[in-house]
C-alpha cells in the first residue's frame, strides 16, 4: 500500500477549527467506576462514523488485530459490531501539499487492504443487501466513507471515481468551509455560500443517483436544510448530538432533528465528551492546556497524538456514558425512535466517556438505554436497524467496488 505522506498527528480532529491542523434525563450523568458491560442478548451494532483508517496508514496498524486506539475487528467482535462506516478524513493542511484526493486514495487503499487481509471476518458492503449478507455470514459489513467534500476537489468526476472505488457515504463538509457549502463553524470568508451552492446541490443529486449516503454532520444550519431539500433520498447526520443539552455548533437543534426525521433520516449519537457536556468540554480544554500534556512529544506525530489521547483519557474528570444516553433519549423524544442511531467517531476523538473506552463497550451503552426504559426492539433500532434501513434506502441496488 503506497503511503503519500503521514498524518500531522491531530489529537482530536472533530472538535477543532481547521486552522489548528499542523429525553429523559437531561442533566449530566453521574460518574461511574468502569465495570464490565452488563449482559444483554447480542445486538448487531451499526456504527455510522469511525476514523480508524488513519491509524492503519500512519502507524501501520492492522485493524484486524487488537491494538491502540478505539476500534479494530477484535474489539468490534466483543462489542457486537455488525457494520461500520470507515471514513477517509483528510486534514485541510493536505490540500495545499499532497492534495485532498491523493490522501483520500491512500486511505481507501487501507480500507481495501483490510478487506483483503481478513476476508473471513469483514467484507465490503455497498448496499443494504450486502450488509444483510454480511450479517448472515457472521462477519462485519465494512462501508467506505469520506469525511469532508474537499476530497472531491470540486469535481463530480472525482465523486464518481470514489464511488467506483467503493465509497458509499460522504460527509458533505468538515470544519473547513468550501466554495460550495458552509460548515457549522464560524469564520466563513468571501466566496463561501450561506448554505449550499448550485454546485453543492448537484453533488447531492449525483450522490442520490449513484447510491451514496448524504451525511450532514458538520454542516451549517442553512447548509443542512438546503441539502435536505435537494436530496430525494434519506440522509444521515452520522456523528452529532443535541444542542438542547449542550449548545455546541456541532450539535443539532430540535428543529434539525425534526427535519431529519421528516425526511426519513437518522442522527448517529457521537461519543465525544466535548460535544455532550459543557463542563466536560471545559475540562478537556483545561487538560490540553497543561504543561504535562504539551510536553508529551515524540518524533512521529501520529504516535504523539495517541500518547496525548491516552494521557487525556486517564487525566480528565470522567464523563459518564449516561450522558450519551441523555442525548440519545432526547433525540428519540424529539425525532422518534426510528431516527436515532450510533456514530461514535471512534479514533477521530481524543477521549471518550467513561464506560465507552473502545469498540468492545457498545453493550454498555445498550445497557444504559435499557436501564432508562428502552425495550429490546427499541434497542435493536437504535443500535443498528435504523442505520441499516437508511443505508439500504439511500444506496439502492449499489455496485461492488473495485480495489
Amino acid at each position: 500500500m503506497a503511503v503519500a505522506g503521514r498524518s500531522r498527528g491531530t489529537a482530536c480532529h472533530d472538535d477543532r477549527p481547521p486552522e489548528h491542523c499542523a429525553a429523559r434525563g437531561r442533566g449530566p450523568g453521574s460518574r461511574l467506576v468502569p465495570a464490565p458491560a452488563p449482559s444483554l442478548p447480542p445486538l448487531s451494532v451499526f456504527d455510522a462514523h469511525v476514523d480508524s483508517l488513519q491509524r492503519a496508514v500512519d502507524l501501520g496498524c492492522d485493524l484486524g488485530r487488537a491494538g491502540r486506539g478505539h476500534l479494530d475487528l477484535e474489539r468490534g467482535r466483543v462489542g457486537g459490531l455488525g457494520a461500520v462506516v470507515l471514513v477517509c478524513w483528510v486534514e485541510p493542511c493536505w490540500i495545499e501539499t499532497t492534495g485532498a484526493r491523493a490522501r483520500t486514495e491512500v486511505l481507501l487503499d487501507a480500507f481495501h487492504d483490510l478487506l483483503e487481509r481478513h476476508p473471513d471476518r469483514v467484507r465490503f458492503a455497498g448496499n443494504g443487501r450486502e450488509v444483510e449478507e454480511a450479517r448472515s455470514a457472521g462477519v462485519v459489513a465494512a462501508i467506505a466513507g469520506i469525511e469532508g467534500g474537499h476530497s472531491i476537489e470540486e469535481s463530480l468526476d472525482t465523486l464518481e471515481h470514489f464511488f467506483e472505488r467503493g465509497v458509499r457515504v460522504m460527509t458533505l463538509v468538515w470544519n473547513n468551509h468550501l466554495s460550495w457549502i458552509r460548515s457549522c463553524q464560524p469564520g466563513a470568508g468571501a466566496g463561501v455560500p450561506a448554505g449550499l451552492s448550485d454546485f453543492g446541490r448537484s453533488v447531492v443529486r449525483r450522490m442520490n443517483e449513484l447510491g451514496m449516503v448524504v451525511d450532514l454532520s458538520h454542516a451549517g444550519e442553512r447548509s443542512f436544510h438546503d441539502a435536505l431539500e435537494a436530496s430525494e433520498r434519506p440522509v444521515i447526520a452520522s456523528h452529532s448530538a443535541c444542542r438542547a443539552l449542550h449548545d455546541h455548533p456541532r450539535n443539532l437543534t430540535d428543529g434539525q432533528l425534526r427535519a431529519l426525521a421528516a425526511h426519513g433520516g437518522v442522527c448517529g449519537i457521537v461519543f465525544l465528551p466535548s460535544f455532550l457536556d459543557a463542563e466536560a468540554r471545559a475540562e478537556a480544554e483545561r487538560v490540553r492546556a497543561t504543561e504535562a500534556y504539551r510536553d508529551i512529544d515524540c518524533v512521529d506525530p501520529a504516535e504523539r497524538a495517541l500518547d496525548r489521547n491516552a494521557y487525556l483519557q486517564r487525566t480528565v474528570r470522567p464523563l459518564s456514558l449516561e450522558r450519551v444516553a441523555d442525548h440519545a433519549l432526547h433525540a428519540i423524544e424529539v425525532a422518534g425512535i426510528e431516527h436515532v442511531g450510533i456514530g461514535s467517531d471512534f479514533d477521530g476523538i481524543d477521549h471518550t466517556p467513561e464506560g465507552l473506552e473502545d469498540a468492545s463497550r457498545y453493550p454498555a451503552l445498550a445497557a444504559a438505554l435499557a436501564r432508562r426504559g428502552l425495550a429490546r426492539e427499541e434497542l435493536e433500532l437504535v443500535c443498528g436497524a435504523n442505520m441499516r434501513r437508511v443505508f439500504a434506502a439511500a444506496t439502492g441496488p449499489g455496485t461492488h467496488a473495485s480495489s
